[in-house]
């Protein structure tokens, strides 16, 4: 049984407490808060209305898995970005910012985004998709409310809703001005800052300036630095929005966003995986959850990201259609600088040109004045940057990220514009028949590059390729130019018989993609190899490839009651296909499937050049209602999917380098239920609570054949919310609100090789070491040590509001649990790296509205 469902002391009967509390298990003011609120609003006439569809509708009469995060729910919680929102909705988890912060995966009822890949999950925000991964979790303007759909959206949304779609409103000019300005400081130097004001300008135009602001010095420091540079960060963001009416029916929406952040990068250590080392050192057979944090790299890590967008939409009122049409344009450059991995690969304890011996005397001295530097077990740092493994006695065992030169310096790039557009056609008589027919258009150029540099102790230099005479000299190159173009067309029609209502969409998509190669021709001054180990097996020539889908959606609803709806929905989901770098599949052949040759092994792993398009087909089926005037809501659904080709991300380190690849995995099956209900038992007392449980197996595999029967990598087996919420007054001017939220996330694998036992490269090392006495084997890795154990968080918020002014004190994880981010193994080399998740963080929060 998982450690965390046998108890866990203090914090467990915390947790269990609040469930006590609420009764039975409640949603935290995601759904249920909004089911809530349209049942007491349509006593006042404040109906919630959602647009998740594209078109005006209830959240009651919506025939799908919806989660909403109403204006007033976002501020009680302090939700302000994705990682916020995922938490607060069950079935539904994040791993967010633990490379760089555009680095973002949702995994939504077993469907994940794969790293290097295109998004599972669709971001709209003011009725525009956005196109980046990067702007996933960024804040996004004066939020208003957030819609969650859980599904294939793809006949709505296009090829990258396969999962779902996070649906975002921003506050909109009315005929007065308002504003407001919150400020809070927690611990580690923790300051955030949010600001707007908006009104009109003049008659038929008003506007919205939107300003955000935080900095953190984080949870970690480099003991070795003595610095706050492993989780530090600080970003600002300004958004505009001008609307002006052109006419009685006729309306232009235009908004431009800008965005930067500077801050650290790659919050990873290592953790090995090897069962049979630990007789000489327990700590080569690691539980990633037991592990403790400790960062001490040489380089100071950094990463920028810059973010501009502008766009423009128009609506017009026919009368009995809307005109709707907008364009998009979107630019975000991103880089980081970080400590290499390298070391224990002694790629920089020889030169074959004579200008890479500066990186390799600095090897050797910084290994020799740091003998002995306490890194995290079972390394060591010996006298020389030999492996242990051919000088016992006196070599060492750095692991990534040392603080010797040894592991040189790695230079990582994504620059990427958008120019997308779309026009669409609705109908809008109000009658039973409604329906919609567009076209969508997206342009992508995208430049990306890994770069390996030998360090010398100069520095990092930012760039795709540094000479061998310069000061970080280059020894590995993977750079490409990515070009893309997206057409697609749309439509939908669905008829309310009364009772029941039907549905049928569909879109179908073409996505034509192509690559060339950025790298140059150029050698290695360590090896003497390529620049780039793929152009060992051939030159690297510009790649093309078209990937098509038909995307359909059929809904159906049934209504006996205005407050019950019985529903189902199929739908499929699509991703395109691209191209990993080239020559990755020799490489991995040449590496990992040989086994003959001294020093290799045969993994049986299979990595391709172009991985393929993923397509999942989703069905569900549920009820949602509400009892007793709306104080009792509930909403159960059961899901099954099934995923074609999934994309799965997969990293490789040998002697060469590293390689990030996307491979396929060819079938998965994820089935499971969920069930939400809140209740308020006195009025301003609430509580919500909800659980997920989802079921996966991988049913083929070809690129590892011997994991099938596994789970869907990156699926938490179960996510249990818990919260509840007062709102009461004090007297006639101050009210008081508290609001804590409990959630609970299950067991997660992170790769598709789980409980097996696997070759490494220490596996083909040991027979040609000095320790050839031991068996090959003895350097096999063992997975099961790889999974995330379930873990729970707490947050809590309370507080006054009195007049135009508020004061907040707010915890986050105040239960101190520590638990890991997300766990990357790399099956080959025999561990995995890992992040560590969000420690407690507490302050005050200070507002004012007018």
């Amino acid at each position: 049984m998982d450690r965390f469902m046998t108890g866990r002391g203090l914090k467990t009967a915390l947790g269990l407490g609040v469930a006590a509390s609420a009764v039975a298990f409640a949603s935290p003011a995601i759904a249920q808060d909004a089911e809530v609120a349209v049942a007491s609003a349509e006593q006042d006439g404040d109906v919630i209305i959602v647009t998740a569809r594209r078109q005006n509708e209830r959240l009651q009469d919506v025939p799908a898995s919806v989660s909403v995060l109403t204006a007033d729910a976002l501020a009680k919680t302090g939700a302000d970005n994705a990682e916020d929102f995922v938490q607060l909705t069950p079935g539904v988890t994040i791993v967010t910012g633990t490379a760089e912060a555009g680095d973002t995966q949702v995994n939504i009822r077993g469907i994940n985004g794969a790293r290097d890949a295109e998004s599972s999950i669709a971001l709209v925000v003011d009725g525009i998709l956005k196109t980046n991964t990067a702007q996933l979790n960024q804040t996004q303007g004066t939020l208003r409310q957030v819609e969650i759909l859980k599904g294939p959206q793809g006949a709505l949304y296009g090829r990258n809703a396969a999962a779902g779609a996070i649906v975002l409103s921003t506050l909109k000019p009315g005929d007065y001005f308002e504003g407001g300005a919150k400020l809070s400081y927690a611990n580690h130097d923790t300051i955030e800052a949010t600001g707007h004001v908006a009104g009109p300008i003049g008659e038929n135009l008003g506007f919205v300036l939107s300003g955000y602001y935080r900095t953190t010095d984080g949870f970690y420091r480099n003991i070795f630095l003595d610095k706050n540079n492993v989780d530090n960060q600080e970003i600002w963001t300004v958004d505009g929005r001008v609307v002006a009416d052109l006419g009685p029916a006729t309306e232009l929406d235009v908004k431009a966003r800008y965005s930067q952040l500077r801050g650290s990068s790659i919050n990873f250590n290592a953790s090995f995986h090897l069962p049979q080392f630990a007789a000489f050192n327990p700590a080569f057979y690691e539980d990633v959850n037991k592990h403790e944090f400790r960062y001490y790299g040489n380089i100071d890590p950094s990463n920028d990201q810059d973010s501009f967008d502008v766009s423009a939409k128009v609506e017009h009122d026919f009368g009995s259609t809307m005109l709707t049409a907008w364009a998009l344009y979107s630019d975000v450059d991103q880089s980081l600088v970080a400590d290499g991995t390298s070391a224990d690969f002694a790629r920089y304890i020889g030169a074959a040109d004579p200008s890479g011996l500066a990186a390799v005397n600095a090897c050797f001295a910084s290994t020799a004045d740091l003998t002995g530097f306490p890194v995290n077990q079972p390394g060591f740092i010996g006298q020389i940057p030999v492996p242990f493994l051919f000088a016992p006695a006196t070599g060492s065992t750095f692991g990534p990220y040392s603080p010797t030169t040894c592991d040189g310096t790695q230079y990582q790039m994504r620059n990427q514009t958008d120019i997308s557009g779309e026009v669409r056609l609705a109908s809008n008589d109000g009658g039973p028949l409604s329906w919609q027919v567009g076209a969508y258009y997206l342009n992508i150029d995208r430049e990306t590059a890994v770069t390996l540099g030998a360090d010398t102790g100069a520095g990092v230099i930012e760039g795709i390729y540094n000479p061998p005479d310069s000061a970080n000299p280059s020894s590995l190159v993977l750079a490409d130019a990515f070009k893309t173009d997206v057409y697609a067309a749309f439509g939908n029609v669905e008829y309310d018989f009364g009772t029941v209502t039907a549905g049928l969409a569909l879109r179908y998509d073409i996505e034509d993609r192509k690559s060339r190669s950025l790298v140059p021709t150029a050698t290695d001054p360590f090896t003497g190899g390529p620049i780039n180990p793929g152009q060992a097996f051939g030159a690297l020539s510009p790649q093309s490839a078209k990937f098509k889908q038909l995307q359909p959606k059929v809904s159906l609803s049934w209504e006996p009651t205005p407050d019950i709806n019985v529903y189902a929905n199929w739908g499929i989901g699509f991703k395109s296909g691209g191209f990993n770098n080239q020559g990755s599949q020799a490489l991995i052949d040449a590496n990992f499937n040989d086994g003959v040759t001294p020093g290799t092994i045969n993994a049986n792993v299979t990595v391709e050049d172009q991985y393929d398009k993923e397509v999942s087909s989703a069905f569900e089926a549920g009820v949602k209602g509400q009892f007793a005037n709306g104080r009792i809501t509930f909403d159960l659904a059961g899901y099954y999917t099934t995923i074609d080709d999934m994309q799965f991300f997969e990293f490789f380190v040998g002697s060469y380098g590293l390689l990030r690849v996307v491979s396929n995995i060819d079938k998965v099956e994820v089935m499971g239920a969920e069930f939400n209900l809140s209740a308020e038992v006195v009025e301003g007392w609430k509580f919500y609570g909800a659980f997920n449980v989802t079921d996966s197996e991988i049913k083929e595999n070809s690129s590892r054949p011997y994991t099938v029967g596994n789970k869907s990598p990156y699926t938490a087996d179960y996510t249990i919310n818990l919260g509840t919420e007062i709102d009461t007054p004090v007297n006639d001017s101050t009210d008081l609100i508290v609001r804590a939220d409990y959630r609970i996330t299950g067991p997660t694998w992170f790769h598709s090789v789980q409980d097996q036992e696997r070759p490494t490269i220490f596996s083909g090392l040991i027979p040609i070491s000095a320790v050839n006495f031991l068996p090959a084997d003895f350097g096999n890795a063992r997975y099961d040590v790889a999974r995330r154990d379930a873990f729970g968080i707490l947050n809590v918020r309370a507080g006054l509001e009195f007049g135009n002014f508020s004061i907040f004190a707010f915890g986050e994880n105040i239960l101190g649990e520590d638990y890991i981010s997300e766990a990357i193994p790399a099956i080959e080399f025999g561990g995995s790296f890992i992040s560590p998740g969000a420690r407690q963080l507490y302050g005050v929060e200070l507002g004012v509205k007018f």
